[in-house]
């Protein structure tokens, strides 16, 4: 028998969302596309036949090592066939994007089937108005956000016109899957352990030179003003429930120029407007549900974080970290607290928190597998007083270019990032053709009105864009004047002077959202030093 090809062999990491993986939580990440036209599904599935050898995994099944003395490999399925992955899909009536929200979030509920290979596309060829859409589903072990882009961006076309290619290399499955031997388990767990030591060792180095050129020290030394929030107990927010198997999806949009805008203006990074605007719609949500967010109330935050070298995002697996934080909800005025977020945005990058996290995970990684999967299996059925995070915020970078598929320009790329345990509600961005692209992914019981903080974005980027000198402060509805009451008719005996009127006050009780058009406090203070966030 051949030996399992080490490339085909998966990564801890990549396993990990394998092992982790129930039916309250299915890992895969998705993305939600709208296109400027209806979408043929025979044109489609033509085009998408012809470029699979480009994705050699999206022909291979997941093979589960003898007794998980090893991790799982990717071998070809003799079964494969296109009309298994990629289907038709109608939306309920009225249709739009309403009917296309209920379609994804019935999609994403789904845990996919391992008995293939871990990946599918729902096609909505009229969803009303003259558009198309679809909705793509990669398994988390697959692909990190990263590849999950590059993923897309081999599937579709750079141009209008189809890129499919006339005589695409045959595919020749085998007539059975390979057996995983045990000795192929042993010695690919070995070579596991020995690449997460050496990976080990080269964060230590890096954290070391860091330390050596004074950024990280100076990093520590400013962290020590945040330990106090860091040492507090995490407060649930009102979507910290346990969560179920069905998800609630919704989506919004904005102009990447407003936010650019915005980050020129105010200082901090792309990422640190977009997490300030999260922040302040996350406090609209809790104030709406009756709570306070007054007392430094904060919302700790796991940000993944890119740890490819190079540009090739084309690399296949997850490469990622998670940077922890915890930030601020009680900010009154707009700019100070996009100061705050990018402060601590700064500090925890450049203390090396991504790279402990990543540290922690390698030594992880070195175990022997069964331990492995007995850890993350046994972490899926945790049960903690207060989740150790409130949600996941990943900010993926998507292709800056138009996309298009069977000559329809996508319009829309709305991200899905998977939730569960008791994060009721984790939120992705994509960048995309010149627009910021907004994911909610919610458990829907947990939190069935995450359109709600969803709609708290808008007002949030309003309150920046405000505070940053690029909009208006927002109108005031114009007092009105007092009328007098009309008395009541009453029958008197004899005739008395009407009494005097009364005067109602019409003026609206001012919105607890809306910024003061006085200067912020301290708005320009320097800030301290913001690193570039990679998302």
């Amino acid at each position: 028998m051949d030996k399992p090809a080490l490339k085909r062999v998966l990564s801890g990491v990549d396993a990990a969302f394998l092992y982790l993986e129930s039916k309250e939580i299915p890992l895969h990440i998705a993305s939600v596309s709208i296109f400027d036209g209806p979408v043929s599904f025979e044109r489609f599935v033509a085009s998408i036949d012809s470029k699979l050898h480009l994705i050699p995994r999206f022909r291979q099944i997941v093979v589960p090592a003898p007794f998980n003395l090893g991790h799982p490999v990717l071998e070809d399925d003799p079964h494969f066939d296109i009309a298994r992955h990629i289907f038709r899909a109608d939306l309920d009536p009225p249709g739009g994007e309403a009917g296309l929200e209920a379609l994804a979030s019935r999609i994403l509920s789904e845990r996919m089937d391992r008995s293939k290979p871990l990946w599918d596309i729902h096609v909505v060829e009229d969803m009303g108005g003259g558009r198309g859409a679809m909705v793509v589903r990669l398994h988390h072990s697959l692909a990190d956000g990263v590849a999950g882009t590059s993923v897309m961006k081999a599937l579709f076309d750079a141009t209008p016109e189809s890129s499919q290619l006339a005589r695409p290399p045959r595919f020749h499955p085998p007539k059975k899957v390979p057996a995983y031997q045990l000795i192929d388990a042993l010695r690919n767990a070995i070579q596991g352990t020995l690449d997460n030591l050496v990976a080990s060792q080269a964060t230590l180095m890096g954290l070391a030179d860091g330390l050596s050129s004074g950024r990280m020290s100076e990093a520590l030394k400013e962290l020590l003003r945040f330990m106090p929030e860091l040492a507090a107990a995490n407060e649930r927010l009102p979507f910290n429930q346990p969560c179920g198997p069905n998800r609630k999806f919704c989506w919004a949009q904005m102009s990447f120029a407003e936010i650019h805008d915005i980050k020129k203006a105010l200082g901090g990074t792309i990422n640190d407007v977009l997490a300030t605007i999260l922040m302040r719609a996350i406090a609209k949500y809790v104030r709406a549900h009756g709570e306070t967010v007054a007392g430094g109330r904060l919302v700790r935050v796991i940000c993944p974080v890119n740890i490819r070298n190079g540009g090739d995002g084309a690399t296949h697996g997850n490469q990622i970290t998670f940077l922890p934080v915890a930030l601020p909800l009680d900010c009154r005025y707009p700019a100070r607290h996009l100061h705050s977020v990018s402060a601590r945005m700064a500090v925890m990058k450049n203390a090396g928190a991504a790279h402990l996290v990543g540290l922690a995970a390698n030594f992880i990684g070195a175990a022997p597998p069964p331990l492995q999967a007995l850890f993350w299996s046994a972490l899926s059925q945790l049960i903690l007083p207060v989740p150790l995070f409130n949600l996941i915020f990943t900010n993926i970078p998507g292709s800056p270019d138009p996309l298009y598929a069977g000559g329809r320009h996508m319009l829309t790329s709305y991200p899905h990032v998977p939730t569960g345990y008791e994060l009721g509600v984790n939120v992705a961005v994509q960048s995309y053709d010149g627009k910021v692209f907004w994911g909610f992914t919610a458990d829907a019981d947990a939190a069935p009105d995450v359109g709600t903080l969803r709609d708290f974005l808008f007002p949030s980027l309003e309150e920046l864009g405000h505070s940053a000198g690029l909009k208006k402060a927002p109108p005031q509805p114009a007092a009105r004047k007092p009328r007098a009451r009309r008395p009541a008719a009453v029958t008197l005996p004899t005739p008395i002077a009407p009494p005097a009127p009364v005067v109602i006050d019409k003026q609206p009780a001012p919105a607890e959202t809306s910024p003061s058009p006085a200067p912020e406090p301290a708005e320009n203070e320097p800030l301290t030093e913001m690193a570039q966030m990679a998302s």
